[in-house]
């Protein structure tokens, strides 16, 4: 099934459409879960009244969330209604829901214990993540351009849902950054005599064929190592893997002897969140720095530290203060 001519078409037909390579791969993934779904039976012999058959088995048998129900139906939206040419129309299906479960945040200074317990590198990484609101994914696409210490600001391309942003850059960490930008400025000149540079977004190789050979466009955190870009094939170096990253969280929280939370990449966004909600930021800044489309999604944070009680005190606090 990987190497079907079917699913090849449909990348060719995103690739000619602009879709990014996430988006790419995801919808492959649940096109080709929906066909394995149904016996390896093509979509054009299935519908509407099968589509929402996969849901229901997701969200029912599987268990899923509904944001991931949601990505799947995007997915077979994509397939029938811009592939296919086959409308779904009005599925009439209805998202299984779940008790919505709280953030898991940390303080200010337990992210400072694992911090100490990481190289320059990784310390870097979580700080852009605990003091830009960073996904770990973005943070792993930051290249030299989209820092900017004069005004201490982060510009965030691309990120999710394909939309831009800018945020806050921690002038504190100016100095680890500058150590970083030359080292990375180092690979590139090293690369670039070879005739090789950092992977170039969409098209924008073709179009500048020399802009991999300027700074501005070299990654903050390149790989150690050279592959080849999944559009042109041309041999160049992509940026750090995010599996880097989280591999290198594990044993910083196990050194640091925080055993009571699960802490992965995204709870350090979480945690740039709530403390700006706590410092008396407004809560439609902190939206804006996290990108997220409906307040409503920055809410949950208010919850996290609880100023949704209007500063409401126990019974019992007051019992025992009497």
């Amino acid at each position: 099934m990987a190497k079907s001519k079917f699913l090849t078409d449909i990348r060719q037909f995103m690739r000619l459409h602009g879709y990014s390579i996430r988006t790419e791969n995801t919808y492959i993934y649940w096109i080709r879960f929906y066909i394995r779904f149904h016996r390896l039976r093509h979509p054009t012999e299935l519908g509407a009244d099968h589509v929402v058959m996969f849901l229901s088995y997701l969200a029912n048998k599987r268990d899923v969330s509904i944001n991931t129900q949601k990505v799947a139906l995007n997915s077979l939206a994509f397939l029938y209604n811009k592939y296919l040419n086959q409308p779904l129309g009005d599925l009439g299906f209805t998202y299984a829901t779940k008790p919505q479960r709280l953030p898991t945040v940390i303080s200010s200074n337990d992210v400072g214990k694992i911090l100490n317990c990481m190289n320059p590198r990784d310390r870097l990484i979580f700080s852009l993540l605990f003091g830009s609101g960073l996904r770990i994914s973005e943070c792993m696409r930051l290249r030299l351009k989209d820092l900017d210490f004069e005004h201490g600001s982060l510009s965030v391309h691309d990120g999710k849902g394909n939309k831009d942003r800018t945020t806050i850059l921690p002038v504190s960490l100016k100095p680890l950054c500058d150590e970083f930008v030359q080292s990375a400025i180092a690979i590139q000149q090293k690369d670039n005599t070879e005739g090789i540079g950092p992977s170039m977004p969409g098209a924008l190789g073709r179009k500048y064929p020399h802009a991999y050979r300027k700074p501005a466009w070299m990654f903050l955190f390149p790989s150690s190592t050279i592959c080849r870009h999944p559009l042109s094939g041309i041999l160049c170096r992509h940026h750090l893997d995010a599996s880097v990253a989280r591999k290198a969280l594990s044993k910083a929280v196990g050194s640091s002897g925080i055993i009571t939370k699960r802490i992965t990449c995204h709870t350090f966004r979480h945690s740039f969140a709530t403390e700006l909600l706590r410092n008396g930021r407004d809560i439609r800044t902190v939206q804006e720095l996290l990108g997220h489309s409906d307040v409503a999604t920055t809410q949950i944070y208010t919850h996290v530290i609880g100023q949704h009680f209007a500063g409401t005190s126990s019974p019992l606090d007051q019992l025992m203060y009497e």
